[in-house]
């Protein structure tokens, strides 16, 4: 009997056996759902406990889906690593999902505005979506002030974390960042918001507009001799100490001492403000509901 002959059912047995494993090295893996919250992060402790109550609240609320947290400033990265923190960037967080069998990931922004930090981590979840043997979509939620619905609903959120020490006439004053980016027309069109509801809600940055010289008259032209300082980021962190409330000469609390203002600041960030958080979780909602898998 011809050689080809004599091997020929021994090679289709082995062809049969070799079939549902060859079939399930090429078949697509069963779309699966993470969440990565990207926080900018902070280096003050007694700050970081809001950014994990936004991670307990995620986790809360998709019970069985994967959550994980990173930082995308890397010098916050940095400074934690030299104190024996290691917190993954967004690529590291994201790279390390499909070894979990992960293929679609909720990229959860706790960015204020659609900035440039948003802006890299859209182009970030754009590179790793698609990526051979790598995850199928990434998507990015909406940050905090993005749709023409975000605002009056911010606003709301927060007038109702005022202090409850508040009197007729003190103001409430925001404070937020500030960019370069044209998305820092954010901040004027909360502070037009806030004015529908208080005409003594103020909204102030550290690096763009309303700038501190505004604020101050602004409140010059109300009489306001008392203002409350609540910060508009995530975390009471580095800026909320220092730029709003340090004693430095250029921080706000120094501005409005010499313009003749007594300020108090108060140290929580919006990740404390359960009706602010609330506006972040839709968003969140929103983008995981578009994505496949469970």
């Amino acid at each position: 009997m011809p050689f080809f002959k004599r091997i020929l059912p021994c090679l289709t047995l082995c062809l049969l056996l070799a079939a549902p494993a060859m079939a399930g090295h090429d078949a697509k893996k069963e779309p699966k759902r993470a969440i990565v919250v990207a926080a900018f992060g902070t280096t003050v402790p007694e700050a970081a406990p809001a950014i994990q109550k936004m991670v307990e609240r995620v986790k809360a609320a998709y019970p069985g889906v994967p959550v994980s947290l990173c930082y995308t400033a890397s010098m916050i990265r940095h400074k934690l690593a030299k104190q024996g923190q290691t917190v993954p960037s967004p690529a590291e967080a994201l790279a390390a999902l499909p070894d979990q069998g992960v293929t679609d990931v909720a990229l959860f922004s706790l960015q204020t505005i659609p900035g440039h930090e948003f802006n890299d981590l859209e182009r970030l979840a754009q590179a790793f979506s698609g990526l051979p043997k790598g995850l199928s979509h990434v998507e990015v939620t909406a940050p905090l002030l993005y749709s023409r619905e975000d605002f009056p609903r911010v606003a709301k959120a927060l007038l109702a974390s005022a202090p409850k020490d508040r009197k007729p006439g003190d103001a409430l004053v925001f404070v937020g960042h500030g960019t370069d980016h044209p998305a820092n027309m954010a901040y004027p069109a909360l502070q037009y918001t806030l004015w529908r509801e208080d005409k003594n809600a103020f909204v102030t940055t550290v690096e763009g507009t309303p700038s501190f010289e505004d604020l101050v008259s602004e409140l010059k032209a109300r009489g306001v001799k008392k203002a409350f300082l609540l910060p508009l980021f995530a975390v009471a962190g580095d800026h909320a100490h220092n730029d709003m409330a340090g004693k430095e000469d250029d921080s706000l609390a120094s501005t409005l001492k010499k313009a003749g203002v007594e300020s108090v600041p108060v140290m929580a960030g919006n990740g404390d403000r359960e009706a602010v958080a609330a506006v972040w979780m839709d968003h969140l909602k929103t983008t995981l509901d578009a994505l496949p898998g469970k």
